[in-house]
């Protein structure tokens, strides 16, 4: 239970009684509404991606190659939307309204979509029993889908980047005197993504489960009762709840480095380690401008005396930026390449919607009675991310440490080129596991028949998402460790999206590479590799693609790894972005100030322009 802070009664101190108001809100009562929402929303989201496919296909007549695109696109953009819904909810809402607003916009989305499924307007007409042809959807009714689809998208971008940092505002009670907080925290982050993973588990079992036995009508009205009740938990809490004021966002600082250094680009730099010539922002430790992207310096050189307030800050910030600011976008510039050496697997994680199919196509008989659902073997992946780091934390770690007689780790740049290597692998299982089915299925006689069940068990699918899940515990979490090591502490919150950002990214490249495949594939009139009857196809080769592609991947991580060079923790005072702590003002006073005259007597003397002269009279001046 958290400690609260009353202040005396006998003193009137108005900054106490603030205190105290706000030590009253917030708390552990507040966690299971804030958990309730993200879980339950999580349930209601991926209950309904996990079967999708198979709806669109079976609906809505829209083909294999276009329903997979569909839902490529819809994971890209809900992967994609918590970027601007942190953003929005830092600079302008807040925390508690984007999460409120988030949650409305994502029931209204699950509620069109189950429209679908109850009205039969909405969606076309059954397929002709005598000819076989299905009529495709009408442009209303293809609008419709599309719009319950971006509403769910855009409610995804509110709740899933704010849930985690609102629950943390509750219980952040730095002005109390707590000396629990630390361990609260880490109870409730524990407590979140226990739930976080176990709603996954839910989604991908449970409704799935539900959708393949009681139909779309009850298997999409579960996920919009799940998440009316993730809304009205939330609000119920509402008058407990401590709501932070929005603040200037970490990406409007980022963009003004860009702008400003676009601005200042015919300035000419000052002498080398003249450090006070460099805007540097007040309360916080000063860092090194470093010569990496050197063009980025002229964001953060001091034109005038009077661009600083007196405060300390800039009176124009989209024209002078601090060195604090412009360091965090070096530091996000260069982690860039590394993390684009991971788009490659997510691309591999996206092909679920393939397995869907295949696993239908199979043997799912885990009893007589009981048939396991085609879109529950993902499940396979999320056991093995949760085994794995159990395995790895309390097993090698401890061990690894015992036979070397001090601490070990795996550095987080060897486990995301590990996790790479799995993926890879992962995608030649899937390849010779499909040869293996398709072959059967034309031994069997099931050339022209997608519907007909092969004689092979669907557990032959289960070493597949075995080694992603493994490789997605490998480098994914390593990832985020090394994006937390490398970027300023200020930057957190574009460290934890990093991965999230991968994965929209990997979708969008995934349909990219679907439809390329698809187009040259059917030339000559080609069957294809992607054709709407899985046994037709060429679903093997697709796969051997994809397994080619991860493998150049893994040699152009080994060339980012290279040209990264030494990260944070190769070095002994550094900060948390990697990049050395001083005094820059304490430096600035040993510089030799009649060299820099000098050098600021003949630049003018010799033609220096206007702005460049303000520049170096004002380094002077602030020297």
């Amino acid at each position: 239970m958290i400690m609260e802070n009353h202040p005396d009664p006998s003193v009137s101190d108005p900054h106490q009684e603030l205190v105290s108001q706000t030590t009253k809100k917030g708390g552990l009562i507040t966690m299971p509404f804030i958990i309730a929402n993200e879980a339950l929303e999580r349930v209601a989201s991926y209950g309904l991606l996990a079967n999708m496919i198979l709806y669109l296909i079976g609906s809505f007549y829209l083909g294999v190659a276009k329903s997979s695109n569909i839902v490529f696109l819809w994971s890209a953009a809900t992967n994609f939307m918590p970027l601007i819904g942190a953003f929005i909810s830092d600079s302008y809402l807040g925390r508690f309204l984007t999460i409120g607003l988030g949650s409305i916009t994502t029931f209204l989305g699950i509620v069109l979509i189950w429209l679908t499924a109850m009205i039969p307007q909405t969606r076309p007409p059954p397929c002709n029993p005598f000819t076989e042809k299905c009529k495709p959807p009408t442009s209303s009714q293809y609008a419709l889908l599309l719009a319950s689809m971006t509403l769910m998208s855009i409610g995804a971008g509110g709740v899933r980047p704010c849930s985690l940092a609102f629950g943390a505002d509750q219980l952040d009670k730095r002005t109390g005197n707590n000396s629990n907080n630390q361990t609260v925290l880490e109870t409730f982050f524990s407590w979140y993504y226990a739930s976080a993973a176990f709603a996954t588990l839910v989604a991908f079992t449970g409704i799935a489960y539900i959708q393949e036995n009681a139909g779309w009508k009850i298997g999409f009205g579960v996920p919009a009762i799940l998440m009316f009740l993730s809304a009205l938990l939330f609000f119920l809490a509402s008058p407990f709840y401590i709501k932070q004021k929005p603040n200037k966002s970490l990406f409007t600082g980022l963009a003004q480095v860009i702008v400003a250094a676009y601005k200042n680009r015919k300035l000419a730099f000052p002498p080398e380690d003249s450090e006070g010539w460099y805007h540097h922002g007040k309360g916080v430790t000063p860092m090194k401008l470093t010569k990496k992207l050197r063009f980025l310096n002229k964001a953060c050189i001091i034109r005038r005396p009077e661009e600083i307030k007196p405060d300390g800050s800039s009176l124009h910030p989209w024209r002078l930026c601090t060195v604090e600011q412009t360091e965090e976008l070096k530091a996000l510039v260069r982690i860039i390449p590394l993390w684009s050496s991971s788009i490659a697997m997510s691309i591999n994680v996206s092909q679920g919607t393939f397995q869907v199919l295949q696993a239908k196509s199979m043997n799912r008989h885990i009893t007589s009675g009981f048939v396991f659902p085609a879109a529950s073997f993902f499940m396979f992946l999320i056991v093995s991310i949760v085994i794995w780091l159990i395995v790895y934390d309390r097993v090698i770690i401890p061990l690894g440490s015992k036979l070397r007689g001090k601490p070990f780790k795996i550095d987080p740049r060897v486990r995301m080129g590990m996790g790479l290597v799995c993926s890879a692998v992962a995608m030649a299982v899937a390849a010779i596991v499909e040869h293996m089915r398709k072959r059967r299925a034309i031994n069997e006689g099931y050339i022209n028949n997608p519907e007909a069940i092969v004689n092979m068990t669907a557990m032959w699918l289960v070493p597949q998402n075995i080694l992603n899940g493994i490789a997605e515990a490998l480098n994914a979490v390593a990832q985020n460790e090394f994006f937390y090591s490398e970027l300023p502490k200020s930057m957190s919150s574009i460290a934890a999206s990093m991965s999230g950002l991968g994965l929209a990214v990997g979708s969008l490249l995934a349909s990219l590479i679907l439809n390329i495949v698809s187009d040259i594939t059917r030339k000559n009139g080609e069957q294809g590799w992607i054709t709407d009857d899985i046994n037709k196809g060429s679903f093997d080769n697709y796969y051997w693609l994809l397994t080619v592609l991860s493998f150049i991947n893994m040699f152009y991580f080994l060339y980012c790894n290279w040209a990264y060079g030494h990260s944070s923790s190769d070095q002994s005072e550094t900060s948390a972005g990697g990049y050395e702590i001083h005094d820059a003002m304490a430096e600035t006073k040993k510089k030799n100030e009649d060299e820099l005259l000098v050098y600021t007597n003949n630049k003018i003397e010799n033609g220096a322009g206007k702005e460049e002269e303000e520049v170096l009279k004002g380094g002077l001046i602030n020297l």
